[in-house]
This record gives C-alpha cells, structure tokens and sequence, in this order.
C-alpha cells in the first residue's frame, strides 16, 4: 500500500506563490501515475496537473502556464509549483497515485486509487 502525505498548503494572496509537496512512502508500481487534484466547497474535485514517474506530465487548462507539476524519484516526492495564484485556485489540494501504461496519466480523479489528506490552499483577493 503506499501512503501519501501533502504539505505546504497554506494562505496567500492573489498573484503569490505556494510549491505544495507530497512525499510518498510503501510500495510504488513500476509504473506510476501521480497528480494533484482540487476540491472547492460545493464543487467536484477536478484535476490540476498530473504526471508519470517517467516524466509525461498534463495540465488542466485553468493552470497551465502557472502551474508545474514535477517528480523526484529519488526522494518520492511529488510537488506543484503554483505561481500567479488566483483566488479561484482556493481549494483543498490532494496527492494522488495509481498505475500507469504507457501513457500519459488522466486528469480524471475517480481513476487514483491512493490519496493524500489534502492541504488547504486559500488565496486571498
């Protein structure tokens, strides 16, 4: 089972910066996808940026160009780094994992199997 822990959530304003961390630790699949995905009050959790452990990343339109989503493998670490934040990125932010193919991972969060506890994300007007 792997475990996946988030950081670096917290409150900013509008046009800051926030690198979020997820440090995952247990048994990874050979080949993995990792993302992170958001959930506002009243509203589904969507996908923000997700990438493969071999480094085929996808980003929702809504980030792209501020958003970078990256991978260590040597550390276990997923992280987002969010620049330009607007206040309609506030949400509770979440690392997920599951199994890839040969492809590039979906945005798609009912197909992540293992999930973080979120981070709180606030961005101030």
């Amino acid at each position: 089972q792997v475990q996946l822990v988030e950081s670096g959530g917290g409150s900013v304003q509008a046009g800051g910066s926030l690198r979020l961390s997820c440090a995952a630790s247990g048994s990874m699949y050979s080949r993995n996808c990792m993302g992170w995905f958001r959930q506002a009050p009243g509203k589904e959790r969507e996908g923000v940026a997700t990438t493969t452990t071999y480094g085929t990343t996808t980003s929702a339109d809504s980030v792209k160009g501020r958003f970078a989503i990256s991978y260590d493998n040597a550390k276990n670490t997923l992280y987002l780094q969010m620049n330009s934040l607007k206040p309609e990125d506030s949400a509770m932010y979440y690392c997920a994992a599951k199994p890839s193919a040969w492809i590039g991972c979906s945005l798609s969060p009912t197909s992540y199997g293992y999930w973080g506890q979120g981070t709180q994300v606030t961005v101030s007007s």
